[in-house]
């Protein structure tokens, strides 16, 4: 992977989520098909997904998508904001929530395949080394 860090001043001039809905701190490295991020909100409070006091481990989903978001950003010639999350699929939970995780949230997006038409992704949260969630996703490129 090439270390090219980018902080969250780049995540949110290139991505389509804004504000507290941004969920990654800064892309550590990135090469033509894999991201590798961090995320540190996980624990906060007014986290905008966490529901009944906790931040439920399905919520790593999104943790990946964006990361894929911002893999396509980095490799695509696409138009930011140009795809949508289109399915969600072989999603394994090995964690109940990501809020007691008490390290940072290291976040990877594999880009597995695609075309003009969309794009597959495995993703990866993990923390001190333990996987949290795992995925894969597909974004379809609006036309």
């Amino acid at each position: 992977m090439i270390a090219a860090p980018l902080d969250r001043t780049w995540l949110l001039a290139n991505l389509p989520h804004q504000g507290a809905m941004n969920l990654l701190d800064a892309i550590v490295e990135w090469d033509d098909s894999c991201v590798r991020a961090v995320a540190r909100n996980q624990r906060a409070l007014d986290h905008p997904l966490r529901r009944g006091g906790e931040l439920p481990s399905v919520c790593g989903i999104e943790y990946g998508a964006q990361a894929a978001a911002a893999h396509g950003a980095l490799v695509s010639r696409m138009p930011s904001g140009a795809g949508v999350l289109a399915s969600v699929r072989n999603v394994v939970m090995h964690a109940d929530r990501l809020d007691d995780v008490a390290g940072d949230l290291d976040v990877l997006a594999e880009r597995l395949g695609g075309d003009e038409s969309g794009v597959l992704y495995r993703f990866e949260v993990a923390s001190a080394g333990r996987v949290l969630v795992e995925g894969r996703v597909a974004v379809a490129f609006r036309r």
